[in-house]
């Protein structure tokens, strides 16, 4: 792609096509080959515009090439969380499709989703010991993301609730979105400019920027499901209580609970969007870094955290611009 008045969906759209083809020429196992299908690939586009941004789009093709690989890393260590999300939250459909573990049972889908996390772990250990760690050390923390939302889901059930303390709530809702989807996020943008051998703080400033972005998509996802209708256990008690500041609520039905929800339906919106504004904003902020050399490409990361969460938003007629 000519660097001159590239567009930031042009680009994405032609990155996507050089991903799709590394994954479907790198990958042989059908069953993971069916796994990865139909996913966004925000994590792995954020990759590569982030390798460019470093690499001000002057690398050889060879090097680039090499790079598309990290974007399989990626996707593996993404679909592996996914398989394991849907068995602990017994959900049954992914993508519009029957989950792994409802066709073919839940020892077949761990065992896969471990076979995806080490052929990933393969791949970044066969670009460097940096790669490794960093892959490594994203998949622990999401992990620790994963056993502390089993947690919090037990603790804030329908069932379970009764009295909450409203800030620990959002301490906790926070730090699991922090962990389970700003991490990955994160680390793949830092593995886009790790890919173009940076060092210090460029990595640190992509890290964040990645994170940022994580955050707010996890919250316009969440977002999404609350104004289509899906009750999200752990969330949608506590964060009523705090809008009609209350810390106690009696033994209630889900038709009780729906009919409070759209009583404060406006209010849910307006927490939801500020929050989110303010990582669009931190992750523009951070796109403008000094530690970044100009180019096209600094310039599509500060274009691409409005784009990515307001496409998630389009979905239920919302836009949010930054601060």
């Amino acid at each position: 792609m000519k660097n001159k008045n590239i567009q930031l969906e042009d680009y994405f759209d032609e990155t996507l096509k050089s991903i799709e083809e590394i994954i479907n020429s790198t990958i042989i196992d059908e069953n993971i080959k069916s796994l990865l299908q139909g996913g966004k690939r925000l994590r792995s586009l954020l990759a590569q515009l982030s390798f460019k941004a470093c690499t001000l789009g002057k690398e050889k093709p060879a090097h680039y090439q090499k790079v598309l690989e990290t974007s399989v890393s990626i996707e593996l260590a993404h679909g592996a969380s996914l398989v394991h999300d849907d068995i602990i939250d017994n959900d049954v459909v992914r993508r519009g499709k029957p989950a792994f573990h409802a066709k073919e049972g839940v020892g077949k889908a761990l065992l896969l989703g471990h076979k995806m996390l080490a052929s990933g772990f393969d791949i970044a250990l066969s670009h460097s010991k940096e790669a490794a760690k960093l892959y490594v050390d994203s998949w622990d923390e999401v992990i620790s993301g994963e056993i502390y939302e089993v947690d919090f889901n037990k603790k804030n059930s329908f069932k379970n609730t009764k009295f909450f303390q409203k800030e620990k709530f959002f301490e906790d809702y926070n730090k699991i979105i922090d962990f389970k989807t700003a991490g990955l996020f994160s680390s793949a943008c830092e593995a886009g400019a790790l890919a173009a051998d940076m060092s210090g703080d460029i990595l640190k400033v992509f890290s964040s920027y990645g994170r940022e972005i994580g955050f707010a998509y996890q919250l316009a996802d969440d977002l999404v499901d609350l104004m289509n209708g899906e009750m999200i256990e752990s969330v949608v008690l506590p964060l009523l209580g705090r809008l009609e500041n209350k810390s106690h609520f009696g033994v209630l039905k889900k038709r009780e609970i729906r009919k409070m929800f759209a009583r404060n339906e406006d209010k849910i919106k307006s927490y939801y969007i500020d929050e989110i504004k303010k990582h669009v904003s931190k992750a523009e902020e951070l796109s403008r870094s000094d530690v970044i050399s100009g180019s096209v490409y600094k310039d599509l990361l500060g274009q691409a955290p409005e784009y990515i969460i307001n496409r998630m938003l389009r979905e239920i007629n919302l836009t949010v611009y930054s601060l």
